[in-house]
């Protein structure tokens, strides 16, 4: 795994803007990993719970492991904050079960992300559900078709494949210091790695003007800076605006 440049980050940036979240978390993988390492079409078939391994690992190489954030009690709208630790994630070990499941008469394997991505038109969670177990089937016939299985059996089946790989979700436990309501929430890693991509992204852009109209020079001579010398030159613009 490598760390981007600046002006590399900022293309992974530019490039992730125009593309679905699914995606860009796939592309993130494959900026950080380069293309003899894995490829972004190949990630994209991982099972979920690798992904979110390797997720935890670029988010540890430009964060740090100390993830914090927020979410809101569904009970009462009090702000609870939460804080993970991404190593938690990244070294979780890799399941030793098969990445399939056998439940009455239908094998069904983890899910990947292109699983996920054909779903993305689909507002309602039921459906959706039925239609990612039947992408994953993998003996098919009439008698095991998604369409026809009963709530106990999806649950079932759902059930088995959280155990065939536990990471595929990322789940928080809450309780409410105000109402003391307890509640589970999960963490799109994905979505939450991005938007802090997204803020770095901005944070540089925001020092390249401050610096390009200070001095007059070119966004790659900044871009190439150490972020000492970069925080340094911006200070001085700082004080000489308050000056």
């Amino acid at each position: 795994m490598r760390t981007l440049s600046n002006a590399e980050f900022l293309e992974l940036w530019e490039h992730g803007c125009r593309m679905h979240p699914l995606d860009r978390a796939l592309a993130a993988i494959r900026a950080s990993f380069g293309p003899h390492e894995t490829a972004e079409s190949s990630a994209a078939d991982w099972p979920l719970g690798r992904r979110n391994r390797v997720l935890a690992q670029v988010r540890m190489l430009y964060f740090g492991p100390s993830l914090e954030g927020w979410m809101v009690c569904p009970q009462c709208g009090e702000k609870l904050e939460f804080q993970l630790d991404c190593r938690e994630i990244a070294e979780a070990p890799s399941p030793e079960s098969p990445q399939s499941v056998s439940v009455g008469a239908g094998t069904y394997r983890v899910p990947t992300s292109r699983d996920l991505a054909l779903l993305a038109g689909e507002a309602d969670a039921e459906r959706a559900v039925l239609q990612l177990l039947e992408h994953c089937t993998l003996q098919k016939d009439g008698n095991n078709a998604a369409k026809s299985l009963t709530a106990d059996a999806v649950d079932e089946i759902a059930a088995r494949l959280a155990e065939a790989d536990p990471m595929a979700e990322i789940t928080l436990g809450f309780e409410c210091p105000v109402c003391r309501h307890a509640s589970q929430e999960g963490l799109d890693l994905a979505a939450f790695l991005w938007s802090e991509i997204e803020s770095r992204a901005r944070r540089l852009l925001s020092e390249v003007h401050a610096l390009a109209a200070a001095y007059g020079w070119a966004e790659a001579t900044i871009l190439a800076m150490s972020d000492v010398r970069r925080a340094g030159y911006l200070r001085m613009v700082h004080g000489m605006a308050k000056a």
